[in-house]
């Protein structure tokens, strides 16, 4: 299979990697709004756990196994 190269296409221009550049340093673009100021200090611990158990991971939305970790990591026990 022939790919076709990116600019031989007429007014394509090709963003993905800068020419002459050094690769741009990784950045979270995600950015979590502090909606943590009504809550109460417990309930606040878990949300701040939850929101760096995402970061950590890079993830967006979290499974019910994965909350379950995060509470257990906070000491919580049945």
């Amino acid at each position: 299979m022939s790919e076709a190269a990116p600019n031989t296409i007429p007014g394509f221009v090709d963003r993905r990697q800068p020419i002459g550049l050094a690769a741009p340093p990784v950045v979270e673009r995600r950015q979590f709004a502090n909606s943590h100021d009504d809550l109460s200090p417990p309930a606040r611990e878990l949300a701040v756990a939850i929101d760096e158990y995402k970061l950590r991971h890079r993830r967006r939305f979290i499974t019910y196994e994965e909350l379950l970790g995060v509470v257990q990591e906070l000491g919580y026990r049945k």
